[in-house]
């Protein structure tokens, strides 16, 4: 037994949770504080526009700023409430699947079952499972949604206030831009963690001492988590980027006007899609990961000494790890919002980059705290079969080298995504002999970006799996998602300064303000792209976990590359992410014929919209990325559904292990690639428009041949970096923990091709 006392755990995961809790809504105050003009319809009463500062900007630009808000706001909220009711019917269709499938590995038989692991004891029945488990999908999916929903809503609550506060300079404009994303990133993480520690305990009522049945169902809540990021990712990637790539094919190409320019038909789909495929999508995504490494480590701990003797508090210990990192991204958040100031430009990109050093310098010291007071000094691990003696400082180092590793993916990414460095540097380089060149350059640099990062993670389970077996590179999983909510809010920090700016432009305000909203746009290029960076690496790490339990649970000893049942599955699984990777991209490219037409039917057929006399229809635009995204979503989600389902039921466990091990393995190198490649792409183009250095302005200005080439390279890139990469560490989370949770189905009645073969 650890120094905790189980009654101090089970106080301190929900005092935590809360504690994120009342921070997230402590920001929301703050940020509200900034007042813009508005009717009762969008949610903030009263006449209160802040104080012009030098007469910038006059009072109608402000009121312009609260109309646009107003529009993205509602446009928005439609598109995810309109996703949700398809979602909610396939919520309740797979339900059923998962209830049927677990309830028949035992006939629906309600009598209690001798246990998978602890020999001699008898566990609850199959049924009770099935149920269980059920309720855990739909108890992970409604937190799923209500992360993506509120990530949204404070986005769109925040985006105007950004650039209206960047009137007094961008050091105000970057504070509540931080804040708002600060919301979302400890409303998402406490949230997770105490709809997950209250799901443990009232499943505990039933359970009892049977801690093996309880964590086997609980596996059902990173199933709904992820399933949900999946359609989440997909539709809102496919409407984003059908907006982006319409308006900059036709408006910044062709028509030679600036971006967000409010006579571009697209240009409020667009900032829309911002904010439900970058915010509602990635809040899901993040959520998912950390709701199946928590899962992943809780199970593997419940079949191990933990679980066995019934030891609470080294049980909870993924839980008490989240716990202090929530305490520990409060106190960075301070860095960056109260102990310091950001009076230039130059100051943002290094201030957003330190929230990622200091929170995982304090992880650190809280990760060691945590494995020496909860953890017993030394214990027995599961792994595959046999019991591996621990000691509490091996895994430390597990869930260290994870948050350390989580690390050097984020400033890799950064290097090969930022403009400030080199690479980026020669792909705007190569856009002086046109937009070949600069696809050349962009997809090389994409490939070479997957080296370091690689090395990162091998490194990370190597350590992990030789110190802790599987459990080690779940909790390695978990601590490159222990600053949770410190990385999501650097990553939406960025969409929200990208509204900002297209506020801005629409709103007519002066070159000054867009030139500081471009700035804080810039910064968040980088770091959205640093924060797939982390989703990706921690979702190699959690898919590895969860694939070590379900070849446990599976009852696998071996898995045998050599043998050809697990070899046919090894090389179809490669081919997953190809052919997931073409259905999303044919979809934006779909999405984005159509909107294409769309915008140039306007400009041609509307009198005076070019001068600026007639506006453009919005609605038409938001119609058709609504539309294709709902339509287009399905397919793909399909895809990943099913392989589990399909693979497992007739092709059996072996053939399902190797389709995990291949989506996997070639999996995080596309995803990787494809999100740098795109990100590296669009800064590109970022400073060619900045012209911030002498290189810079010799490829410039905006409307340049070199420019309209950087600009064909970002839109090629808009779908890799903002739907096919992102969405792919899903596939391969998804598909992993779907078939964890269906291992007792396909043990006991897989493979029927083969029976009869």
């Amino acid at each position: 037994m650890g120094m905790l006392s189980e009654g101090l755990t089970q106080v301190l995961i929900p005092a935590a949770a809360l504690v994120g809790i009342a921070f997230a809504l402590l920001q929301w105050y703050l940020v509200s504080k900034v007042k813009v003009s508005g009717d009762s319809s969008n949610g903030y009463s009263g006449k209160l526009i802040e104080e012009e500062e030098d007469g910038i900007d006059s009072l109608e630009v402000s009121i312009n700023c609260a109309e646009i808000q107003n529009a993205i706001s509602v446009g928005a909220t439609s598109f995810l409430f309109t996703q949700y009711k398809y979602l909610s019917v396939f919520m309740v269709v797979f339900a059923a699947i998962i209830f049927f499938f677990l309830g028949s590995v035992k006939g629906f038989s309600t009598k209690s079952e001798p246990c998978t692991y602890s020999q001699g004891k008898l566990c609850k029945s199959a049924l009770a499972n099935a149920a269980f488990s059920t309720l855990a999908f739909l108890l992970g999916a409604l937190t799923s949604v209500l992360s993506g929903f509120l990530g949204m809503k404070i986005a769109t609550y925040a985006n105007a206030r950004t650039t209206l506060e960047a009137r007094k300079g961008v050091g105000k404009a970057f504070i509540t831009a931080f804040r708002s994303g600060a919301v979302m990133g400890f409303l998402l993480a406490a949230n997770g963690l105490l709809v997950l520690y209250i799901s443990i305990i009232l499943f505990k009522i039933y359970y009892g001492d049977d801690w093996e049945g309880l964590y086997e169902s609980i596996t059902g809540y990173g199933l709904g988590g992820s399933s949900m990021a999946l359609f989440g990712r997909v539709g809102g990637g496919i409407y984003t980027k059908a907006a982006d790539v319409g308006a900059d094919l036709v408006g910044k190409v062709e028509r030679n006007i600036p971006e967000d320019d409010p006579r571009n038909p697209a240009v409020i789909a667009d900032n829309v899609g911002d904010n439900v495929g970058d915010i509602a999508g990635m809040g899901s995504d993040l959520f998912g990961s950390y709701a199946e490494a928590s899962c992943a480590a809780l199970f593997v701990a419940s079949i191990s000494s933990f679980g066995v003797s019934h030891d609470y508090t080294a049980m909870s210990y993924p839980l008490i790890i989240s716990s202090v990192g929530i305490v520990v991204c409060l106190i960075t958040t301070l860095f960056a919002t109260d102990l310091s100031e950001i009076r230039d430009v130059s100051q943002i990109e290094p201030s957003l980059k330190r929230q990622l050093v200091v929170s995982t310098i304090l992880m650190t010291v809280g990760i060691a705290m945590v494995s020496f007071f909860a953890l017993p000094s030394e214990f027995t691990l599961f792994n595959f079969g046999t019991e591996k003696a621990v000691k509490n400082w091996h895994l430390f180092f597990c869930v260290t080298i994870g948050l350390w590793a989580g690390l050097v993916i984020g400033y890799t990414t950064e290097y090969y995504t930022s403009n400030a460095y080199s690479p980026v540097q020669d792909v705007a380089d190569s856009c002086r002999t046109g937009a070949a060149t600069n696809v050349i350059f962009g997809l090389a640099l994409g490939y070479k970006s997957v080296i370091v990062p690689i090395f990162a993670i091998a490194i990370a389970i190597y350590v992990s799996f030789s110190l802790a077996a599987m459990y080690g590179i779940a909790v390695a999983a978990l601590g490159m998602l222990s600053t949770i909510a410190t990385g999501l809010a650097i990553d939406a920090y960025g969409p929200i300064s990208d509204n900002a700016g297209g506020i801005a432009e629409m709103a007519g305000m002066s070159h000054k303000i867009r030139e500081r909203t471009d700035a804080l746009d810039a910064a968040g290029n980088t770091t959205a792209a640093i924060g797939k960076g982390f989703a990706i690496g921690s979702a190699a790490l959690v898919s590895l976990a969860l694939f070590g339990a379900f070849v446990s649970r599976a009852g696998i000893n071996t898995v045998d590359v050599l043998t050809p049942k697990v070899f046919i599955g090894l090389i179809v699984g490669a081919m997953l992410p190809y052919w997931f990777s073409a259905m999303t991209m044919k979809s934006v490219g779909s999405a984005a014929l159509k909107m294409v037409e769309e915008v140039r039917r306007q400009f041609n057929t509307i009198p005076g919209l070019m001068e600026g006399r007639a506006k453009p229809d919005y609605a038409n635009c938001v119609k058709i990325s609504t539309d294709a995204s709902l339509r287009e979503m399905i397919p793909p989600g399909a895809l990943v559904m099913l392989t589990p389902l399909i693979t497992g039921t007739l092709f059996g466990v072996e053939t399902l292990a190797g389709v995990l091990a291949g989506s996997l393995v070639s999996g995080v190198q596309v995803a990787i690639s494809a999100s740098n490649t795109g990100g590296a792409w669009d800064n590109a183009k970022k400073y060619i428009e900045a012209g911030a250095s002498e290189h810079a302005r010799s490829l410039g200005p905006k409307g340049s041949d070199a420019h309209k080439a950087a600009v064909i390279g970002d839109t090629i890139g808009d779908p890799l970096k903002d739907t096919s990469g992102p969405s792919l560490n899903i596939l391969i989370k998804l598909m992993a923990v779907e078939s964890l949770v269906f291992a007792p189905f396909f043990a006991a009645h897989g493979g029927l091709l083969f029976k009869f073969l």
